[in-house]
């Protein structure tokens, strides 16, 4: 596990946290769901994604070094878009 993944796992953690905290819902709920919506885009991307290009870019570091940082990319989009989801639904109930 790269430490971008750990990072960004925290990150998100932190995100989720603050942002439900600053629109009065429950922080811990919100961070929960963050957190195991970004490690299950991460996994599985880095099983489909990066174990299909592994054998392509084995004997060129810095394209390994990219396809390493895929699964955290797409995983903290997928973040992005799940914080979205819980906005609109929170903002949904308040109206």
């Amino acid at each position: 596990m790269s430490f971008l993944a750990i990072f960004g796992g925290i990150a998100v953690l932190v995100w989720f946290y603050l942002t439900a905290k600053d629109r009065g819902e429950e922080r811990f709920k919100w961070a929960i769901i963050g957190l195991i919506g970004y490690w299950i885009a991460w996994w599985a991307v880095k099983l489909t994604v990066v174990n299909a290009l592994s054998g392509l870019v084995a004997k060129s570091p810095i394209m390994a070094f990219i396809v390493i940082l895929i699964p955290a990319l797409c995983a903290i989009a997928a973040a992005f878009l799940i914080r979205k989801k819980l906005i609109a639904d929170a903002d949904a109930a308040k109206n």
